[in-house]
């Protein structure tokens, strides 16, 4: 029904709306990026959906596009680096335009405003690259403003490269720190300048028309999101945790694109011909011509590398090792899909003592809620998802290592799924309500675990911080409510809304969509003209509340036993966010707790407390947070190289006594200068006195070993 009327919408507007853009002014000094058909089309649709479907029931107005136009601005340059005051004056006539525009699809005003910007950075590098022979005085006690994000725009193209002249000559003293080779420190800031210069060039109207959105949706409220179709693909690989391709990750180096790493058990791995540090300078599909790509954006490579499974690719590689003028060896692979694991959940077993006591601790790090539609959908058995993927991990953790208790972490875990929120929630309560959605007409909907039986029934605890959002909460928020665990780290993120992901071009009649084909492929015959690709937009159309009846909107959620965050509080989460939505209640739902775990609770805090009173750990922690604190509130450094290398090896030395003293603490060598810790040595307070936070819960519940 939902995507009927979304259609009738569409299809209106396109029909109704055909009022021609306002001819773009031209910016003189560089190739001017103008926005196509497919573009204009997305923006008057993502406005008709905002207006008629968010949650916040706004409309598209005056007083919004002067918050897009801010936005917009600050997205570009934050630290007022590149436009000058008279640019920002100059963009002020736009500043009660942008809602008008938008809704007619006329985007000739950013894109100005783009190609203003484009012709400053450009402007930078070319100062930039004459600067980095010049000489410089490194012995004066001059100062980089490095954050300028509160200072005025400068006036004049003198004042401007002043300031650029010290950022350069920043550039400089940090090679000249590292190392006393001034041809070579010369040669490397060139290389640098003249790369950033390559990829600016690069910049195309897909990339300004991804920021443009950027700055409008998040305006609305920070969680609706549009994705131009490159990163709509993306954003769907990443939910499912796979894609279909040879199964090799890629990076740019010097206008190369060079294999970063196979990724095991895929086709590039099991065919033993691609190594780490090959370099791809060619691509064919199945048996066709090759096409060079060297010189190419990743992103239009990776395309060409990436496609169905089944189907064959060919690849012109330079060998690790060899010169660039070798002669090319050219193999020939079939995509498969491919499982990021490395992505998905993980479980290890620790064993701590605890009160004169031995216990076998499961965790299982969780990095995102993720799910497979597509592949569930197909109805693949083995489709990919969090609760799937856990239920093994629980399995083996309950059946194999015999743990006595298993903790969640779940920091820095960003959400995903609802639906995996929910489900995942159900293999630790038998069955109830897990989490209540209200939606923008304010009906509530109380979705619920119906599935009988836990996969663990046993102690367990939640492990959150700062960066734990969306599902996240929702998970967390449910263990809590039902007395079912433990929570333990610093207050979630507060992302207490919903977003339903919209495929644009599903929603688009289809002989429209063949229409705009036509006008963005004139020159192409009709058949070999593509579908054209509108990209996907999250739009936020609910508001999740717990089973309290309390929002995690804003506030997070709160955990047992709190540790200080190395996370800006005042920096990070829902709350630091103008355009989220406020906190509120609604009413309770019809659950009953697990266990009242509020005397436990308290005598848990009691003994987190005393040992916290003797931990160098948590001595450490605190001097980190307020070292971090400071950091924050300084805004620029010294040029002088004396100074500057001063500062940074006082900074080396006290890290590394610091590091040592830990070391030393638990029984481990201490390192000297440049020397590494191995992976081994490694540690995790937080996660070690979560531990033994869950060693007490066994402890104060009568498990003994």
């Amino acid at each position: 029904m939902l995507k009927r009327v979304f259609l009738v919408i569409f299809t209106a507007a396109v029909l109704a709306c055909q009022a021609s853009p306002k001819q773009q002014p031209v910016v003189q000094g560089v190739n001017n990026i103008m926005p196509d058909e497919k573009q204009a089309l997305v923006c008057k649709e993502i406005v008709a959906l905002i207006e008629n479907y968010n949650y916040k029931k706004l409309k598209v107005n005056d007083s919004l596009s002067s918050v897009v136009l801010d936005r917009y601005i600050k997205d570009l340059d934050p630290y007022r680096y590149y436009f000058l005051a008279s640019d920002i004056k100059d963009f002020e006539k736009f500043r009660y335009q942008l809602d008008d525009d938008f809704r007619n699809g006329d985007l000739t005003a950013p894109f100005y405003i783009f190609n203003v910007y484009l012709k400053r950075y450009g402007q930078f590098i070319n100062f930039a690259l004459a600067k980095a022979k010049s000489k410089y005085d490194f012995t004066q006690n001059d100062t980089y403003v490095f954050d300028r994000e509160k200072m005025p725009w400068t006036t004049s193209a003198a004042e401007q490269q002043a300031l650029w002249s010290k950022r350069v000559k920043y550039d400089l003293v940090n090679l000249r720190i590292a190392s006393a080779d001034a041809a070579k420190n010369i040669e490397t800031l060139t290389k640098r300048y003249e790369n950033l210069k390559s990829q600016s060039a690069k910049v195309n109207n897909q990339d300004v028309f991804q920021t443009v959105m950027d700055a409008f949706t998040e305006a609305v409220d920070p969680h609706t999101n549009y994705f131009n179709p490159v990163n709509a693909q993306a954003f769907n690989e990443d939910m499912a945790r796979s894609f279909e391709g040879i199964g090799a990750r890629l990076q740019l180096e010097n206008e190369i694109l060079k294999i970063a790493e196979v990724i095991p058990g895929g086709p590039a791995f099991k065919s033993k011909l691609l190594s780490a540090g090959d370099r791809i300078i060619a691509v064919a599909q199945g048996n066709g011509e090759f096409e060079d790509i060297i010189g190419w954006r990743i992103e239009n490579s990776v395309a060409k590398i990436k496609g169905p499974k089944g189907t064959k690719v060919r690849l012109k590689i330079i060998p690790v090792g060899q010169e660039m003028s070798s002669k090319p060896v050219i193999i020939e692979l079939v995509r498969e899909r491919i499982v990021m694991e490395e992505l998905s959940a993980k479980k290890k077993v620790e064993t701590i003592q605890s009160g004169g006591r031995s216990y076998k601790m499961g965790v299982i790090t969780v990095p995102g809620f993720y799910a497979d539609f597509k592949a569930a959908r197909a109805g693949d058995p083995n489709y990919k998802s969090t609760t799937r993927d856990v239920r093994l991990l629980i399995d083996t953790l309950k059946n194999l290592d015999k743990v006595d208790a298993i903790v969640m972490d779940l920091r820095a875990n960003g959400g995903g799924s609802l639906v995996e929120a929910i489900d995942l929630t159900g293999l630790f309560i038998d069955r109830g309500p897990v989490v209540q959605v209200r939606d923008l007409k304010g009906n509530v909907e109380v979705n619920e675990d119906n599935n009988a039986g836990m996969a663990w029934n046993g102690p367990f605890g939640v492990m959150v911080d700062r960066l734990s959002a969306s599902a996240s909460e929702i998970f967390a928020g449910a263990i809590q409510d039902y007395g079912r665990g433990i929570i333990m780290g610093t207050q979630t993120f507060g992302k207490g809304t919903v977003q339903s992901s919209i495929d644009m071009s599903q929603l688009v009649n289809p002989s429209l969509l063949q229409r705009l084909a036509a006008l963005v492929g004139k020159n192409a015959p009709a058949s070999g003209r593509e579908v054209p690709q509108l990209g996907q937009i999250n739009l936020t159309m609910a508001k999740f509340y717990r089973v309290t009846g309390s929002s995690t909107q804003h506030k997070g959620v709160i955990p047992d036993i709190q540790f200080p965050s190395l996370y800006p509080m005042d920096k990070i989460g829902e709350d630091t966010e103008k355009s989220a939505l406020p906190w509120d209640e609604i009413k309770p739902s019809d659950f009953k707790p697990v266990a009242n775990l509020g005397p436990v609770k308290a005598e848990l805090l009691k003994a987190h407390n005393e040992r916290m009173k003797n931990s160098l750990d948590y001595k450490m922690l605190q001097e980190d947070i307020a070292d971090v604190q400071k950091r924050q509130s300084e805004v620029s450094v010294s040029l002088n190289e004396a100074k500057l290398k001063a500062e940074r090896d006082s900074q080396e030395a006290k890290a590394l006594a610091r590091t040592n003293q830990l070391r030393v603490s638990r029984g481990l060598a201490p390192l000297k200068k440049g020397d590494k810790a191995t992976k081994e040595e490694s540690s995790d307070f937080v996660l070690d006195e979560s531990m033994q936070i869950m060693g007490d819960l066994l402890r104060l519940s009568g498990i003994s070993k």
